[in-house]
């Protein structure tokens, strides 16, 4: 021990007692890393007699936002919520395997939205349509499947909600990820681009700064935006509208970056799965269907139990019903949970002015 003017001077460790202190360290969170999946085990095993699905939004983001409320440092929150998610993730995946569809290929919008909500552990599995999640979840194929419901730039994404109206499935939970659209190409040169391709969703949002920037070079469409860049992959001329993930996984170089009309460009994602749907938090949104017959004033007739009770509107959407003409269904989004009074009175009075009310769940609203 030295010593200085006011008392002793802690030796400083070596690399090698550093290294040590780590590996220690390290072992001591992979013991209770492991207490902790034989916990979440046990309560996979409750959930499964009480007949509750596995994945629960609500308490998955209370457990990170204590985590995060308690952060001392040095590490970033963004850093800590990253690896709890994970862990949180493996858990869940050790309770249930369970298989997460979205509408691929790898490297979409969908995929990481899927894989921020499930986390690297989970079985996430790619289709070619929004149809088909939706037809994997309502098969067993996929316990969970994760699908676009609403653009701030272009509102609703309406093969989504059509499939809301036609299947059984529910809504178990949301999240909000901003979409960032990069201009792609095998060599990240702007000179030889004849076309760009994607997802007509991307194309819609990023209209008037293409037209701008990149006048003259024709739009294609794709099944989606990880298509569209394996597409660019393969076309010397052509390049793709899409995010970061994409070019990672498809080798692709940037050509231009942050193209969306508007720099806040979010896409709001739900998980649709069979299970119940999530337990009331204090900041709610619930989902239904309404169908109803074309006639004068039935738009009004719909609304008015909700403004009866005070419940607030945050969306609503019509469709024709499939096969019934002069029907239509509205898709509609209130705050509030359905174990709430006064959403349980504004439901009540619907259906005495609804042909068929389908509620399609409640879950917590994402931040």
């Amino acid at each position: 021990m030295r010593y200085a003017a006011d008392g002793p001077v802690a030796k400083k460790k070596t690399l090698t007692e550093l290294r040590r202190a780590v590996d220690d360290i390290d072992q001591r969170l992979l013991r209770l890393l492991s207490r902790r999946g034989r916990v979440a085990n046990e309560i996979g095993q409750a959930k499964s007699r009480g007949s509750r699905a596995v994945l629960d939004a609500g308490r998955e983001r209370a457990v990170i936002r204590s985590i995060l409320d308690a952060n001392p440092g040095p590490l970033s929150d963004a850093s800590i919520e990253a690896v709890f998610r994970e862990v949180i993730s493996a858990c869940r995946s050790s309770q249930e395997p369970a298989p997460v569809a979205f509408l691929g290929p790898e490297g979409s919008f969908s995929h990481d939205a899927a894989t921020r909500q499930f986390g690297g552990a989970a079985d996430l599995e790619p289709v070619q349509t929004i149809g088909d999640v939706f037809a994997a979840v309502e098969a067993g194929r996929a316990a969970y499947g994760v699908v676009p419901l609403e653009n701030t730039i272009e509102g609703a994404v309406t093969p989504t909600l059509d499939c809301m109206v036609e299947t059984g499935v529910s809504i178990l939970a949301e999240l909000k990820m901003k979409v960032d659209l990069h201009l792609m190409s095998r060599d990240g040169k702007a000179g030889k681009l004849r076309a760009i391709v994607s997802h007509p969703q991307p194309l819609a949002q990023a209209r008037r700064t293409l037209a701008s920037r990149f006048p003259g070079l024709r739009l294609e469409t794709a099944a989606s935006t990880a298509a569209a860049a394996e597409l660019a992959s393969k076309r010397a001329t052509t390049a793709a509208l899409a995010g970061p993930l994409a070019a990672k996984r498809y080798g692709l170089s940037i050509v231009a970056r942050s193209l969306q009309d508007d720099p806040g460009n979010v896409t709001r994602f739900v998980v649709v799965g069979k299970g119940q749907g999530a337990k009331r938090t204090r900041n709610d949104r619930t989902s239904l269907v309404v169908s109803v017959h074309d006639e004068v004033g039935v738009l009004e007739k719909v609304l008015r139990p909700f403004a009866a009770n005070s419940v607030n509107l945050s969306m609503i959407e019509s469709r024709p019903l499939y096969g019934r003409p002069w029907e239509y269904s509205f898709f509609i989004e209130v705050s509030g949970h359905t174990d709430d009074g006064r959403v349980k009175k504004a439901l009540a009075g619907l259906s005495r002015v609804a042909i068929h009310t389908k509620v399609l769940g409640s879950y917590p609203i994402a931040e």
